[in-house]
């Protein structure tokens, strides 16, 4: 191998002729900026044993950030580190949480799933019945509805795990829930489905049965393995691109009714009260939306002025992201970015963006538009239509500032 010691990652593309949108940023990860040739040394120890269940390096430390909301340990939140992560699904283990009433200790082998109400037949399901009907796998984000509020009430995140890290991204396996709606038979004047938790709050939603009737899921599994706890372990009901207190874990019971049945979570929370005092009730769906990880708050930009990637996450609860744009000089010009395939409906997209850094203070952002043709909008614009009553769906263009001497901070 030829090495290029000290010679820049652009110099060293037009050596090799390589295109220098993308494939050239491969160099940065692989260390050619002042690169050593050494031979590598041959190991002199034995490794380490096998395990039963893997575990991540000692040097990796990255964690959830926890928040405890009340007095009753476990109701509150914890945060995803999504700076911090690659690609576009969270491990089971970093994926958020918001608990009401903790996390109760369900025994898969006797947890059943009643179906009732307007039904030809009531039904109740336990962990093995659901496991006999065909199964689907399906990559779909997870955000809470309540996701960036200090954003809207103007006051920004220091990182984008305290800003946006109400937000994961999983591969969920279940049964579709309308053929197991189909097993107990609707009644024609079924129009609401209730799905309640088995948890000490006795979650409660009520979901339009064309939602149910179309791509929602009983979920028990969770990238390749049974759903975490924190998850809804046994079984959660999961409504892709939907807020996400409607996903109602450790699921126990679906009421099917005319009426919804406005209960507390829909009512007395979960509701967007407008400026003008009226309130939207039943808003299911996330808009689109996108967000810098890399360069973003709490980070430095070490290697000074020069090329670097920018990347960041896109999503829509409408469907798939069509493109992402990327401004590095305060939204006054935008570039278009990379998509990483494959772009999934209701699913994070991955996006990437060369940028040549000059070594001055910069502000950069992003923006979406999702295949409805929904264009993420600017705080300002938000705020204009919505006011500052609500803390739910905030979803506008997120800045960072990027400081001479490359730290980056909110804006």
């Amino acid at each position: 191998m030829k090495c290029l010691r000290g010679t820049s990652w652009l110099k060293q593309s037009r050596i090799y002729g390589v295109n220098q949108s993308r494939r050239s940023l491969i160099a940065i990860g692989a260390g050619l900026l002042g690169a050593s040739c050494e031979k590598p040394k041959a190991p002199s120890e034995t490794g380490g044993t096998m395990r039963a269940y893997g575990e991540r390096a000692p040097a990796e430390k990255i964690v959830r950030t926890v928040r405890e909301a009340t007095a009753s340990a476990g109701s509150g939140s914890s945060r995803t580190p999504l700076q911090d992560l690659y690609g576009t699904i969270t491990p089971s283990s970093l994926h958020f949480e918001r608990h009401h009433s903790g996390v109760p200790a369900l025994d898969s082998s006797t947890h059943e799933v009643t179906v009732h109400g307007l039904v030809e037949r009531p039904l109740v399901f336990s962990m093995e019945a659901l496991r006999r009907f065909p199964s689907v796998s399906r990559t779909h984000f997870l955000e809470c509805a309540g996701n960036g509020a200090g954003e809207q009430q103007g006051n920004p995140a220091p990182d984008l795990q305290r800003s946006h890290g109400l937000l994961s991204c999983t591969e969920w396996t279940g049964v579709p829930l309308k053929l197991v709606l189909a097993e107990a038979g609707l009644k024609p004047e079924a129009k609401w489905m209730i799905a309640e938790g088995a948890d000490a709050a006795r979650m409660a939603r009520s979901i339009p049965i064309a939602k149910a009737l179309d791509d929602a899921l009983l979920a028990y599994g969770q990238n390749g393995e049974a759903l975490r706890p924190e998850q809804g372990y046994p079984v959660r009901l999961l409504l892709p691109g939907w807020e996400g207190n409607v996903n109602v874990k450790w699921l126990h019971r679906l009421l099917l009714a005319a009426e919804p049945a406005w209960s507390a979570k829909e009512t007395g929370s979960y509701t967007d009260l407008m400026a003008d005092g009226k309130s939207q009730i039943f808003t299911f769906e996330m808009e689109a939306r996108s967000v810098i990880t890399f360069p973003s708050g709490g980070q430095k930009m070490g290697g000074g002025a020069g090329a670097y990637e920018v990347s960041g996450l896109a999503w829509s609860g409408r469907g798939k992201i069509e493109s992402v744009e990327v401004s590095t000089d305060g939204g006054r010009t935008w570039a278009k970015a990379e998509l990483q395939a494959p772009v999934l409906s209701k699913s994070l997209t991955r996006f990437r963006h060369a940028w040549q850094w000059d070594g001055k203070e910069a502000w950069i952002q992003s923006r979406c538009v999702d295949e409805t043709g929904y264009l993420q909008p600017t705080r300002e614009e938000l705020v204009g239509a919505r006011g500052l009553n609500s803390v739910y769906h905030y979803h506008a263009i997120k800045a960072w500032r990027v400081a001479a001497d490359g730290s980056v901070n909110h804006v």
